[in-house]
C-alpha cells in the first residue's frame, strides 16, 4: 500500500532552457501542489529550478503532454522525478490551471499561456484562452481598446504559424473594427502586408472616411516599400491595395494633391476625373451616380461606425447620399423611376424632384453614428439630406455643415425636429474681413422687427420642441441678423456654447436679447461682432429673465450668467466700454479661455478679475502693463496659452521688464512677470512681441519648455540665434509663426 500511495505522485523538476546557468537569487526550491492556492510567485520564480510535488493521475487525467510522458513508452513513465524543460512561469501557470486556481489572463500572458495550452495538451486551458480572446476582441468602441496593436501583430504571427484559425480571424475583425485607432498606433507601420490586406476587404472596416483610409495605404506603403529593396512587381503588388480605396468619395483637394505620389498618381488622375464627371451634373440621379461610379460608391458603414466624414466632396448630391447610403436590398436602380410608392422626395438645385421608392429603398439604420461632417459640400440640399440622416443615423449627435452658406436657418429647425438628439452643429463659414465698426446697421432693436416668417419656424413656435442642441457654432455668418438671432431664441433652453465671431450683421441688442434666454450658457465667444454695454449688462445681471434688470451689486454677483462663464471671447469688440469691462471683470471668476484682444481694457479692469482656473488668455493689441499681468499669473498658474502680442505698455529688455504708466504696485521689479511665468506656468502656446529677445528666452526657459506654437510679433527681436536657442529651449515645437521679422539668408532647420 505504501508503494501504491508513493506511485501516485511524481516530482517535477521545472527548468527554463533559456536561463540555465543564468545568475538567480537561489538555485533551487522544492514545493506541494498540495498548497498550490497560496503559492508566492515571485519567490517561486526567482530559483533556477522548481522542484512540484504533483499528483502523477490528475496530471495524467488532464494534460496529454503528461499523459503520454508517464503512462506511455517512455522510460519516464516509471521514474518518479520527471525534468520539464519550458518557460517557468508558464509551466507555473499550467500548473495551477490543472489543480483548479482561476487565471487572470490578459494581453502580456495570452500567447504564453496559449502555447503552453499546446505544448502540454491542455484543451480545457485552449477553450478558455480562446474564450477570452474572442470576448476581448469583440467588445465595441474604441473606449474598450485593450490589446496594444503590436501585440496584435505577435499574435496573428503566431496564429499563421502554428494554423491556428481563430487566432487570424479574430486579430484581423479587431483590426478592422478599431483601424482608427490602429493608424495613430507608432506599429502601425509593422502590420504584415497579409493583415493589412485581410483588414481592408474584412466586412467590419471603420473608418471615417475614405481620405483617412488613403492616407494610411499611403504611409505604410512609403514606411515599408521605400524603406527596403523591393522588385518592381513586389511594389506593383503592395501598391495595388490602393484599388481598394473608392475613389469617387475622396475629396477634390485631397485627390488633386495626390496626381504626383509615386503610388497614387495614376489612381488620383481617375479619382479626379471621375469627380469632376460627378460635378458637371449637381442634379445627377441615384442611377446615374451608380454608373459613373461604377461598383465603388458606397460609404464604408458599419454597427462599429461612429464618425462619417464626407468633407470637401463638391460632387456630394442628395442622390449621391441616397446611393451611397446601404439599403436592405440590391436592387437595379434603373426600376426606380417606375415607382412611385411611400415615396421619399429628394430635391435639388436644379428644381428637379426624384420619387424613389422606399419599398426599394430601405435604408439601414447604422446607431453607433453619432457624428456626420459634410463641410465644404455645396451641392448638397441639406433639406432632404437631413431626411436621409434621420433613418441611417438615428443616434446622430453631431453635425457640421462648415462653409456652406445654403445652410440656412429654416434649415436648422428642419434639423431639430427630425434628428432631435442632435445637441452640437457646426455652421462656421469664412470671417469676413471688413472692420465690423465700418459696417452700418440698418435696425438697433429687435422689437422693431415684424412677425417672423418661415413654415419650421412657425411650427416650432405653435408646437415648441424639446432642443437638445448645447453647441451652435454660427463663426463667420455675416448673412446672421437679429430676426435670425430672435429664431435662434427658440433654441436656447438648452444651449451651453454659442460662437458668433465675425457675425457682423448682428447687433449688441440682438446679442443681448438671445444671451438674456440662454440660462445654460457656459461659454460665449463674440469677437468682432457689436456686442457691447446691453450685453454685458446681460451677463452681469442677476438672474436675467426678461428685460434688462438693475446693474447688479458689486457682491452678489454669483448668480449671474457671468460668474458661470467658462470661455470669454469679445476679442475685436469695439463697443466694449471700459465701464462695461470693469463690470464684466468683476462678475467672471470661473474662467478658463479669456480674449480681450483689441479691447479697450486696462490695469484696472484686469485686477478686478478674481479668478484662478485661467488656462488661456489673450491680451493682445491692449494697454495692459506687465505689473497687472503679473498678479494675474500668480492667480492663474495653470496657463497653457499666453498671448501678448503688440502690448505696447509692456516689452522685455535684456530679461528687463520695463512697463511705462504701470499701476504703483509697491516692491514690483521689472523680472517679475518673467519669474512668475517661468515658476509658475508650463505653456503649450504663446504670442510675444515687443522687446522679445534671445536674452528672454533664456528667462522664460521652465515657461516654455513644453511649448509647440509661438508667434513673434512686432516690436520682438530672435534673429538667427534666436532661432536656433528657440529650437534648444523648446524640444516640442511644432510651429513658428513670425512677424515683421529678419530673417537669416540661410535658415537653419531643426
Amino acid at each position: 500500500m505504501a508503494s501504491t500511495s508513493k506511485d501516485n505522485f511524481v516530482v517535477l523538476e521545472l527548468k527554463d532552457p533559456l536561463v540555465i546557468g543564468a545568475e538567480t537569487t537561489q538555485k533551487e526550491i522544492f514545493i506541494s501542489t498540495s498548497d498550490i492556492c497560496t503559492w508566492n510567485l515571485p519567490l517561486i520564480l526567482s530559483h533556477e529550478s522548481i522542484k512540484v510535488k504533483a499528483e502523477r493521475s490528475r496530471l495524467i487525467q488532464h494534460s496529454t503532454y503528461f499523459s503520454g510522458l508517464l503512462v506511455g513508452s517512455f522510460s519516464e513513465s516509471c521514474l518518479d522525478h520527471v525534468s520539464v524543460y519550458w518557460n517557468l512561469e508558464t509551466t507555473v501557470n499550467v500548473l495551477k490551471f490543472i489543480y483548479g486556481c482561476p487565471l487572470d489572463l490578459s494581453f502580456n500572458n495570452f500567447l504564453p499561456l496559449l502555447e503552453g495550452a499546446l505544448f502540454f495538451g491542455l484543451d480545457d486551458l485552449l477553450l478558455e484562452c480562446k474564450t477570452w480572446f474572442c470576448r476581448t476582441t469583440s467588445t465595441k468602441g474604441l473606449s474598450s481598446v485593450q490589446i496594444p496593436l503590436d501585440s496584435i501583430i505577435e499574435i496573428w504571427n503566431f496564429g499563421l504559424d502554428h494554423a491556428i484559425d481563430f487566432l487570424a480571424e479574430l486579430c484581423t475583425g479587431y483590426f478592422a473594427r478599431n483601424f482608427m485607432w490602429a493608424v495613430s498606433c507608432s506599429s502601425f507601420s509593422y502590420v504584415p502586408f497579409n493583415l493589412l490586406c485581410s483588414c481592408i476587404e474584412h466586412p467590419h472596416l471603420t473608418v471615417d472616411s475614405e481620405k483617412h483610409l488613403c492616407e494610411a495605404l499611403l504611409g505604410w506603403l512609403t514606411s515599408n516599400v521605400g524603406s527596403m529593396e523591393f522588385s518592381s512587381n513586389t511594389e506593383d503588388d503592395y501598391g495595388s491595395i490602393l484599388e481598394k480605396v473608392q475613389l469617387n468619395l475622396l475629396p477634390l483637394w485631397f485627390a488633386s494633391g495626390k496626381r504626383r505620389n509615386h503610388y497614387f498618381s495614376k489612381l488620383a488622375d481617375e479619382s479626379t476625373s471621375d469627380i469632376f464627371s460627378l460635378m458637371k451634373d449637381p442634379s445627377m440621379s441615384s442611377c446615374c451616380v451608380l454608373r459613373v461610379s461604377g461598383r465603388n460608391s458606397r460609404i464604408r458603414l458599419t454597427e462599429y461606425t461612429e464618425k462619417v466624414d464626407l468633407s470637401g466632396c463638391p460632387q456630394i448630391t442628395s442622390a449621391f447620399l441616397l446611393s451611397a447610403l446601404p439599403c436592405s436590398n440590391n436592387m437595379d436602380l434603373t426600376l426606380t423611376g417606375t415607382l412611385n410608392r411611400s415615396s421619399v422626395k429628394l430635391q435639388c438645385f436644379d428644381g428637379a424632384r426624384h420619387l424613389i421608392s422606399q419599398s426599394l429603398f430601405q435604408l439601414l439604420a447604422f446607431e453607433a453614428v453619432c457624428e456626420v461632417d459634410v463641410s465644404k459640400c455645396p451641392n448638397i440640399h441639406f433639406e432632404a439630406a437631413i431626411e436621409l440622416f434621420c433613418k441611417s443615423f438615428p443616434s446622430l449627435k453631431i453635425l457640421k455643415a462648415s462653409y456652406c452658406s445654403h445652410f440656412k436657418l429654416e434649415t436648422l429647425f428642419h434639423l431639430v425636429r427630425e434628428c432631435p438628439l442632435v445637441n452640437e452643429v457646426d455652421l462656421t463659414t469664412d470671417v469676413s474681413p471688413i472692420i465690423p465698426t465700418q459696417v452700418s446697421i440698418v435696425s438697433a432693436t429687435v422689437e422693431e422687427y415684424q412677425e417672423l416668417g418661415g413654415v419650421s419656424y412657425k411650427i416650432l413656435k405653435d408646437k415648441p420642441l424639446l432642443s437638445s442642441i448645447t453647441k451652435l457654432v454660427l463663426k463667420g455668418r455675416s448673412d446672421i441678423d437679429d430676426m435670425d438671432l430672435q429664431k435662434l431664441s427658440l433654441l436656447s433652453s438648452s444651449l451651453s456654447y454659442l460662437n458668433i465671431k465675425g457675425c457682423t450683421s448682428v447687433t449688441d441688442m440682438g446679442i443681448s436679447k438671445l444671451i438674456c434666454k440662454s440660462m445654460k450658457l457656459h461659454s460665449l465667444v463674440v469677437s468682432d461682432t457689436y456686442f457691447g454695454r446691453n450685453s454685458t449688462l446681460v451677463l452681469c445681471s442677476d438672474s436675467p429673465l426678461d428685460g434688462f434688470p438693475a446693474m447688479p451689486c458689486e457682491l452678489n454677483f454669483s448668480t449671474s450668467l457671468a460668474f458661470r462663464l467658462q470661455k470669454l471671447h469679445i476679442g475685436g469688440c469695439k463697443n466694449v466700454d471700459v465701464r462695461s469691462l470693469l463690470q464684466l471683470m468683476s462678475c467672471t471668476y470661473s474662467l478658463k479661455s479669456l480674449c480681450l484682444r483689441e479691447t479697450v481694457v486696462d490695469d484696472h479692469a484686469l485686477n478686478n478679475f478674481s479668478g484662478s482656473s485661467l488656462e488661456k488668455l489673450d491680451i493682445s493689441e491692449t494697454m495692459v502693463s506687465g505689473a497687472s499681468l503679473t498678479q494675474l499669473v500668480r492667480r492663474n498658474p495653470g496657463l497653457k496659452l499666453f498671448k501678448v502680442r503688440s502690448c505696447r505698455k509692456l516689452s522685455l529688455w535684456e530679461g528687463r521688464l520695463e512697463v511705462v504708466e504701470a499701476l504703483p504696485y509697491h516692491g514690483f521689479s521689472g523680472e517679475e512677470l518673467s519669474f512668475e511665468l517661468s515658476r509658475r506656468c508650463t505653456l503649450e502656446g504663446a504670442e510675444f512681441g515687443w522687446g522679445l529677445s534671445p536674452f528672454s528666452l533664456k528667462n522664460l526657459g521652465p515657461a516654455i519648455r513644453s511649448l509647440r506654437t509661438i508667434t513673434v510679433g512686432l516690436g520682438g527681436t530672435l534673429g538667427e540665434y534666436g532661432l536656433e536657442l528657440l529650437l534648444t529651449v523648446c524640444p516640442l515645437l511644432e510651429a513658428v509663426v513670425l512677424h515683421f521679422q529678419v530673417l537669416p539668408v540661410k535658415p537653419k532647420r531643426g
